[in-house]
């Protein structure tokens, strides 16, 4: 994996669908200072050769497959807001790009039952299928997140939270679920965090640290008992950390497993 540092940018609110969230010898990291006028990160990792040689389209035993054909029209109206690759544009709506197909169907579902509150995602989600949903998903897991830039100033702090914890705070590593290179862990659920916009981590962290969770199931109980034990320092590194994490460039980099 490999960090783009830069400076910091200030955090905006923002909501829509995604999140919930040991260097090996195939990865490095690279901390080099972009310019002062550069600018921020998210948790990752290096993802497993089994991982990453799985195919875009393959589906844990049992799940149902989403036609990702099917899905690029039906996500024509996501593109808005997330962007039509899944790379939004603006910080405060997440990247979907290389998400996994059942964890977008997941908070899609949860959205159209009101399990997760968005006004606008709750509109979004009200006319979809389950199908639809999963061709969404499947469409979006196709495509690949773009890389961020962390703050030089963050990484240390953001990397050992990421990579070790905090044991005497009671905080996990982060990469035991997103795994090390932040593509998370499609068949248990975990989603994909690398690349992800700094700004969107750390509304939904500091959301999280206030009480929000997004719905009512054993996945959704875990983050807000974690991120209540952050404090802003935490969480601002986690975001930077997080938006700057990627595969190396050159590395076979696939979308994670729907």
């Amino acid at each position: 994996m490999s960090f783009r540092p830069a400076g910091s940018r200030p955090a905006v609110l923002g909501y829509a669908v995604a999140f919930v969230f040991a260097l090996s010898a195939g990865v490095v990291a690279a901390q080099d200072a972009k310019p002062a006028a550069a600018a921020t990160a998210q948790p990752a990792a290096a993802t497993s050769a089994e991982h990453a040689a799985a195919p875009a389209t393959e589906a844990p035993a049992g799940a149902k497959l989403g036609d990702a054909s099917a899905g690029a029209g039906k996500a024509a109206a996501c593109g808005a807001c997330h962007g039509m690759d899944g790379n939004s544009s603006d910080a405060q709506y997440p990247k979907l790009a290389g998400q996994s197909q059942q964890y977008i169907a997941h908070q899609l579902t949860n959205f159209k039952s009101g399990k997760r509150q968005n006004p606008i995602m709750m509109g979004m989600a009200a006319p979809l299928s389950d199908q639809d949903m999963r061709d969404i998903g499947a469409y979006f897991a196709t495509k690949t997140a773009l890389p961020g830039v962390a703050d030089a100033a963050l990484v240390e702090h953001g990397q050992k939270l990421y990579r070790e914890g905090d044991n005497t705070r009671g905080i996990p590593a982060c990469m035991a679920c997103h795994s090390i290179d932040g593509r998370g862990n499609p068949g248990a659920m975990y989603p994909q965090l690398t690349s992800q916009h700094a700004q969107y981590i750390e509304a939904t962290l500091k959301a999280m640290h206030d009480g929000t969770s997004w719905g009512d199931d054993a996945h959704a109980k875990i983050m807000p008992g974690i991120a209540q034990k952050l404090d802003a320092k935490d969480i601002a590194a986690l975001a930077s950390y997080i938006e700057g994490l990627h595969a190396a460039e050159g590395a076979a980099s696939k979308p994670a497993t729907p």
